[in-house]
C-alpha cells in the first residue's frame, strides 16, 4: 500500500493540470453532497423551530358562521364557542387529548412601578402552556391550583417585560390590569416566531383562564364565551396524515382530515350546524403545515441528493480516465513487471490502489472544504426557516459511503484493464 500511495503522489507530480482536473472533479461532488445535504437539515430544523414557537402540531378552532341551511336554521348564523365546548371537545372526541379554552383580550391598560402600556392580554389554563411552547426565562409557570383558586398571577412576554420594567426584575412584582392588580410569578423567554394567531406572545400577558373569565371576560359577551380553543391531537392522528395525503385523489383542499372533522362533529351536535360546515368552525392545524413543508424538505433533499451523487459520479468518471491513461503510459512497466514474475494479483492491487487513493485524496480535501465553508455560513445571521449548514451524522455516513463507491468503481476497471494486459505485448508496445 506504502508504494501504492508513492506512485499516486509520483502520477499527480508528473501531471499536474491534468491531476488537478481529476481531483478537482471528486473534490466538487463532495463539497456538493455535503453542503446540498446540510442545506436541506438546516431548512428541516429552521421550520420545525418556528412551528415549535408557535406550538408544533396544535389546532387552533375558531368561532364563525354557518355557510349551510342546517336543522331548520338559516345560513350565515354566528356560532359563539364556549367553556363547554372545550370540554366536551377533551371528553367526546377521541382523537384530541387536550383541549384548552381560551379568552384573548386586546389593548387592556398595564401598569408597573416603572411603565404603563396597552397590551394583549390572554387568558389561558396550565395545559395551554406545554402545547403552545411558553417557555420561561424566569420564575415559574401557571399551575392548577392557580386556575382553581382564581389566583391573580401573570406571566408576561419578553418584549413586555422589556417595556413595563426595562432592567429590573419584573418576577415578584405587580402589575394592574385595567386596574386590577395581578402579580408576576413569571417571563417569557424571547421568542422568533414568524407566525400566529393573535399576535406575537413577545407582546402578550398570559393569567389563568378562570382569573380572566372573572375581571376581563369578552365585552358583551354570552356567559363562557371563549376567544378559540386550542387543540393538541392524539399521537396516532399524526401518524395518520402521511398515508391520508398519499391516498388523495384530489386536491389537497378537498381532503377531509380526521382531526378537523372530528371537531367539528362534536361542534355541530352542540351547535345545530352541519358536520360538514367549514366556515361555522374555522380550523387551523399547524399539523398539515408541518406535514406539507415536511414533504417540500424531502423533495428537495432529494433533488439535492441527485444533483450532489450526479456531480461525484462525474469526478468518478474522471479518476477512471486519468488510471486509464496512467494504464496506457505504463504498458511497458507492466510488461516488465509480469515478465520478471509479478502476478495479475499484484498488478491490478497496485493500480487499484492508486485509483482508490487518488479518490479518497480528493474526497479528504472535499470533505474539509465543505465542513470549512459549513463553518463559515453558519457564522452569518440566518433568516427564521433557516437554521443554518447543518452536517448530521447521516448524510454524513452517506457521503463518505457514496465516496468510498466512486472511488472503488473508478479504480477497479482500470485496475483489472492493466492486471490482463499479456505481457509480450505489454513490452512490444511504445507509445
Amino acid at each position: 500500500m506504502h508504494e501504492a500511495f508513492i506512485q499516486s503522489i509520483q502520477n499527480l507530480k508528473a501531471h499536474k493540470l491534468r491531476s488537478f482536473l481529476t481531483m478537482f472533479g471528486i473534490l466538487w461532488g463532495v463539497v456538493s453532497v455535503v453542503v446540498l445535504a446540510a442545506t436541506g437539515e438546516g431548512f428541516q430544523r429552521g421550520n420545525d423551530h418556528v412551528l415549535r414557537e408557535l406550538g408544533q402540531n396544535i389546532a387552533i378552532v375558531f368561532p364563525g358562521r354557518t355557510s349551510l341551511q342546517a336543522g331548520g336554521e338559516r345560513a350565515g348564523r354566528r356560532v359563539v364557542l364556549t367553556v363547554a365546548d372545550a370540554r366536551a371537545l377533551a371528553t367526546e372526541s377521541p382523537l384530541v387529548a387536550v383541549a384548552s379554552p381560551e379568552i384573548e383580550r386586546d389593548r387592556v391598560r398595564v401598569k408597573s412601578r416603572f411603565n404603563a402600556a396597552s397590551v394583549s392580554v390572554q387568558g389561558v389554563e396550565p395545559s395551554y402552556q406545554s402545547i403552545r411552547t411558553l417557555d420561561l426565562e424566569s420564575g415559574r409557570p401557571l399551575g392548577w391550583q392557580d386556575e382553581q383558586q382564581v389566583h391573580r398571577v401573570a406571566i408576561i412576554g419578553a418584549d413586555t417585560t422589556d417595556q413595563l420594567f426595562g432592567k429590573h426584575r419584573s418576577v415578584g412584582e405587580t402589575i394592574s390590569l385595567n386596574g386590577i392588580p395581578y402579580l408576576v410569578v413569571g417571563t417569557l423567554r424571547k421568542k422568533t416566531q414568524d407566525s400566529n394567531y393573535s399576535g406575537p406572545d413577545n407582546t402578550k400577558i398570559f393569567i389563568p383562564f378562570s382569573a380572566m373569565a372573572q375581571d376581563l371576560p369578552i365585552p358583551d359577551g354570552e356567559p363562557g364565551q371563549l376567544s378559540d380553543i386550542i387543540v393538541a391531537p392524539r399521537p396516532a392522528v399524526l401518524a395518520a396524515l402521511p398515508g391520508i395525503l398519499d391516498a388523495r385523489t384530489g386536491s389537497i383542499e378537498d381532503i377531509q382530515w380526521p382531526l378537523e372533522r372530528d371537531i367539528r362533529r362534536v361542534l355541530a351536535s352542540r351547535h345545530g350546524f352541519s358536520p360538514g360546515d367549514r366556515d361555522a368552525a374555522p380550523i387551523w392545524d399547524t399539523s398539515l403545515e408541518t406535514l406539507l413543508f415536511d414533504r417540500i424538505i424531502a423533495n428537495m433533499r432529494e433533488f439535492f441528493a441527485i444533483v450532489g451523487f450526479t456531480t461525484l459520479a462525474l469526478g468518478g468518471i474522471g479518476v477512471m480516465n486519468i488510471m486509464l491513461i496512467a494504464v496506457k503510459e505504463r504498458t511497458r512497466e507492466i510488461g516488465v513487471r509480469k515478465a520478471l514474475g509479478a502476478t495479475t494479483w499484484a498488478v491490478e492491487r497496485q493500480f487499484f490502489l492508486e485509483g482508490f487513493f487518488l479518490t479518497l485524496l480528493s474526497g479528504g480535501i472535499g470533505m474539509a472544504l465543505a465542513l470549512g465553508l459549513c463553518r463559515l455560513v453558519n457564522t452569518l445571521p440566518m433568516p427564521e426557516r433557516f437554521a443554518g449548514l447543518i452536517i448530521s451524522w447521516d448524510s454524513g455516513l452517506v457521503a463518505i459511503g457514496t465516496l468510498v463507491l466512486v472511488g472503488v468503481a473508478s479504480a477497479l476497471y482500470p485496475a483489472r484493464r492493466a492486471a490482463r494486459l499479456p505481457p509480450v505485448e505489454a513490452l512490444r508496445f511504445e507509445m
